[in-house]
């Protein structure tokens, strides 16, 4: 039988100590060779209301020594706002509030569909423990305040995660909603007993050890001038700005997807791969990011094997991001969640012939 895995039966499985643990595992596959994933791909289309457009999003890996196959698709309608004075994106399936973000996961033994999963929660995790693993190799040993922009799920996930490998006491949160930002805090003292202040502009919450852009900005929100030397950033959403780029002493990437077999030079670094069927001259035109700082990365894999060391001084001012391997993500996470989710005989079971036909195809 296939199983469907909601958000609540991930929740009732998984933790961010697994969550951590597993990702750096696949990492470590995929320096290794022993996992493989394409760059995540997007596809835009034209909406048919002015203003809003479709955006087909897909990533996807294996892994030979777990022997899981996961894709991660998404189907949104995409637009941006005016809120509070900042520009953000917002998306939506159906109807604004719901959102169609799912996770198929097949055996890459039998090739049996095993579930399908919900990615919400999952997602909030898995970029939280990304941002742990870099701080883990980059941030400064002794980091105990936490600035954050933003004050919504990413956020929640980002406090649960770094507290977990450096000693946070402290947190410094920015957001533009007093409700949204009130709500946050009490919550965070509430759970994890830390010290939170709120500020409705971001300036202050430079004022840490670790800063980390948790928002729905479509415009860059790290602003370099106001980096501390020392700082460890992470940035999941709101991009840095350039005079941040400028003043990045090391960078570590965590990752980068294989290339095609034979195609070495299509091994690239963009964080996604777009493809659009806009009109020439509209939509969105321009490549996703490739490699911050690339003159000055590093690599997980140097780091493993001891050919590069990351942060060098106390003063750098260092930077951590995943690269563009969410494939590894998704199966790793994933195969988790499935395999303690039938232990515990959680989800919905499907007829896993249903998935399955007579004509070969």
């Amino acid at each position: 039988m296939t199983l469907f895995l909601n958000n609540d039966d991930v929740k009732a499985v998984l933790t961010m100590e697994m969550t951590i643990e597993v990702l750096e595992e696949a990492y470590q596959q995929l320096a290794r060779g022993e996992a493989a994933c394409p760059p995540p791909l997007d596809i835009d289309v034209p909406g048919h209301e002015a203003g809003r457009d479709y955006r087909w999003g897909q990533m996807c890996g294996a892994s030979r020594v777990s022997g899981y196959f996961a894709i991660r698709m998404k189907s949104d309608v995409r637009y941006e706002q005016h809120y509070e004075g900042v520009r953000t994106s917002e998306y939506y399936c159906v109807r604004p509030g719901r959102f169609c973000g799912l996770i198929f996961l097949t055996s890459t033994r039998s090739g049996e569909p095993l579930a399908l999963i919900n990615d919400g929660y999952l997602q909030h995790f898995r970029s939280g423990a990304d941002s742990a693993i870099g701080s883990r190799y980059m941030a400064r040993e002794e980091s105990s305040v936490l600035g954050v922009l933003g004050s919504g799920g990413m956020a929640r996930s980002h406090v649960e995660a770094l507290r977990l490998v450096r000693p946070i006491r402290k947190v410094l949160v920015s957001s533009p909603t007093r409700a949204h930002r009130e709500a946050f805090a009490s919550e965070v003292r509430e759970r994890y007993g830390l010290e939170v202040i709120v500020y409705g502009e971001p300036r202050p919450v430079y004022d840490c050890d670790i800063l980390s852009a948790c928002t729905d900005a479509a415009l860059p929100v790290i602003r370099g001038e106001w980096l501390k030397e020392g700082t460890h950033v992470t940035s999941v959403g709101g991009s840095p700005d350039d005079e941040t780029v400028r003043r990045i002493t090391r960078s570590l990437r965590l990752g980068t997807a294989t290339a095609p077999i034979g195609l070495p030079h299509h091994r690239v670094p963009d964080e996604r791969l777009i493809y659009s069927a806009f009109p020439e001259g509209q939509g969105r035109r321009k490549r996703a990011h490739g490699i911050i700082a690339e003159d000055r990365a590093v690599y997980f894999e140097d780091l493993l094997a001891g050919r590069k060391k990351g942060r060098l001084s106390a003063a750098d001012i260092t930077y951590s991001e995943r690269g563009n391997v969410q494939g590894a993500q998704f199966f790793s996470v994933g195969s988790r969640v499935y395999e303690l989710a039938r232990q515990r005989g959680l989800g919905r079971e499907l007829p896993t012939e249903w998935f399955l036909q007579d004509i070969r195809n």
